[in-house]
């Protein structure tokens, strides 16, 4: 059994905290599972919080897998991918430009692992994209810099915008048309192409991963009132309709665009398996109202199963007693589960 690889994310912030209260709480979980991380990142974080839990850590990827299964539940298995000289030590709640190569590094190693067949699947903590991107890092974000990644490893650079983002709950699932930009770029960075390939890898995606066996999708309208018939937009003339008539050509089920304000509602949503939405709050109000600390953000398209968080970094919160880990341990049986549906 492949064990999940799971990344800290900032570790000043609250993603080592998640993972302390969530092994503490339910250790379980965490059978066959490695954190990709220096141990000293959670050993500091346990004193802090006043939480002591055993912890054990190595150096190789393969002697980690060996101890998931003998250390079982007994202690929390770190695999630290860094050179000693790349573990700086943490300050809770203070980012710092000296651990951003190492976060990076420890993200880049768990998907290589993923990528090469030792790791199930990959479970992200939440990153302080701001402090990486001031130390070099040349992606908005997570989902991105994973895309790029895997499309080193397939020696296919043209894959690289060939992702989705989806976000995911027992109540609602939200997939992007656009992720992490400026609202006054989202209408240019629409088109028909790439509308018509997020809906395809949505599709694709919640057959695979997922178990669907006839995914029913909405495309959310840009515009108010899906446009009024031009007279406020006409990205859903222009590209999201065409867009929705060729993926029914290939035997998709696909609404035309609906309306933002209806297309949510109790009714609405409750008629499609995921909602194709065309800019990141569009999708995330909605689902964060019905769902937040519960919902698991995830990526479709890649080679490789991940799954994350639905929360930031939370600096002001790092060491306070009720830090939530329903979304980390949410993330987890997610990735569990589409490990196994896949």
């Amino acid at each position: 059994m492949l064990p999940l690889v799971i990344t800290v994310g900032e570790p000043a912030g609250i993603g080592p905290d998640c993972i302390i209260r969530a092994w503490s709480g339910q250790k379980d979980t965490f059978e066959h599972s490695i954190i990709a991380a220096p141990a000293n990142w959670l050993q500091e974080r346990c004193e802090l919080i006043d939480i002591d839990i055993p912890i054990r850590e190595f150096d190789s990827i393969d002697e980690a897998i060996l101890n998931t299964s003998s250390d079982a539940g007994e202690a929390l298995i770190c695999w630290n991918p860094l050179s000693t000289q790349d573990a700086f030590p943490v300050m809770a709640g203070c980012p710092s430009q000296r651990t951003a190569n190492a976060v990076v590094h420890c993200i880049e190693a768990a998907a290589n692992a993923c990528l090469h067949g030792k790791a199930a699947a990959l479970v992200t903590g939440p990153i302080e994209k701001a402090v990486l991107q001031s130390a070099g890092f040349k992606f908005p974000g997570h989902t991105e810099f994973l895309a790029h990644l895997s499309a080193v490893s397939m020696q296919q650079p043209d894959k690289q915008s060939d992702f989705v983002m989806m976000l995911a709950s027992d109540q609602i699932r939200v997939a992007l048309l656009t992720t992490h930009m400026a609202l006054r770029d989202v209408p240019d960075a629409l088109n028909t192409g790439t509308t018509l390939r997020c809906l395809q890898i949505v599709d694709h995606d919640l057959r695979s991963r997922f178990g669907i066996e006839a995914p029913r999708l909405a495309l959310c309208a840009l515009n108010p009132h899906a446009g009024e018939q031009g007279h406020f937009g006409r990205e859903e003339i222009d590209i999201l309709t065409p867009a929705a008539k060729q993926a029914r050509d290939q035997g998709l089920n696909v609404s035309n665009p609906l309306p933002a304000d209806t297309v949510f509602s109790a009714n609405m949503r409750q008629a499609y398996d995921a909602i194709v939405c065309c800019y990141h709050d569009q999708a995330l109000i909605p689902l964060k109202t019905l769902s937040f600390g519960e919902a698991v953000n995830i990526t479709l398209g890649l080679p490789f199963i991940r799954t994350s968080v639905d929360h930031g970094t939370a600096l002001d919160r790092v060491g306070a007693e009720d830090v939530s880990c329903t979304s980390l341990l949410a993330a987890i049986h997610m990735a569990r589960q589409m490990s196994t549906n896949g």
